[in-house]
């Protein structure tokens, strides 16, 4: 398949010409963005990022496009929210599960500037997280988005799905209380019954026969470090198919055929 040149950039983008024979004094703000633009055209320079830019964001929709389809976006921004937040949690959380973890949780809400807010954000985020990808994935199904040539799409986006749901499991045990510690013991036992891998699923995820505080770490370690390094790979994968193959266009839109077509087609 031919590789497709960079669509060109919109016409709104585009910096207006001076009019010939004008010499206006430029403000400060005006030359603040000229320099701005030269700082970006000597990275663009030596990079060339400019073409990938406008190839993913400058392109066509399909007809009906409406407000389903920005469920991928809000999807994506739920776990840049919850990114952030949890590198701020992360500042004052100790794995320690002989009481340590509980006392960094407790001196985080109560104690720390805003670490109520911040810790409110990154627990409510994860539930509406699990929302938005549920629904993204329902939206995608409807509307028939998972056929081809979109097959691999789909694949990634239930591994994306499977990934979403275990950092919420994982993070679920972190505060370390009596509600956190009996939840996740019967998590992991559900989890054993699974055949063939199910005893050593839990195994794993314990780090051992008995819960202990080399489960509170490997907890810590999935949630913070293994599953958002694998959710952010599959989903800078996952966007560059949207960008590559398109989207779709809602099924109660037929496509509009040509008459040639058509005649030829009789």
């Amino acid at each position: 398949m031919p590789k497709l040149p960079a669509p060109p950039l919109p016409d709104s983008l585009k910096p207006t010409p001076g009019r010939p024979g004008t010499t206006k004094p430029r403000t400060p703000l005006e030359q603040a963005k000229e320099a701005g633009i030269s700082a970006v055209d000597w990275v663009d320079e030596r990079t060339s990022l400019s073409g990938g830019l406008r190839w993913t964001m400058f392109r066509k929709v399909p007809k009906g496009t409406n407000w389903f389809y920005t469920l991928g976006s809000a999807s994506m921004f739920a776990f840049l929210s919850q990114a952030v937040t949890g590198v701020f949690l992360a500042m004052y959380y100790r794995p320690d599960a002989a009481g340590g973890a509980y006392e960094s949780v407790r001196y985080l809400t109560n104690e720390v500037f805003l670490g109520e807010f911040v810790r409110g954000m990154h627990r409510w985020g994860s539930t509406v997280m699990v929302i938005l990808v549920f629904l993204h994935m329902a939206r995608t199904f409807f509307f028939g988005a998972y056929k081809y040539p979109r097959e691999l799409n789909w694949i990634i986006g239930v591994v994306l799905l499977i990934l979403t749901m275990t950092m919420s499991f994982t993070g679920y045990l972190l505060p370390f209380d009596q509600r956190s510690y009996w939840a996740t013991i019967v998590g992991v036992n559900i989890n054993g019954t699974g055949p063939i891998v199910g005893p050593f699923l839990s195994d794993f995820l314990r780090g051992g026969a008995e819960f202990g505080a080399t489960t509170l770490s490997r907890f810590y370690a999935i949630h913070m470090l293994l599953v958002p390094g694998l959710l952010a790979a599959m989903m800078g994968f996952h966007l560059y198919l949207v960008a590559k193959l398109g989207t779709t266009a809602p099924p109660w839109l037929k496509a509009e055929v040509d008459d040639e077509l058509r005649t030829e087609r009789v």
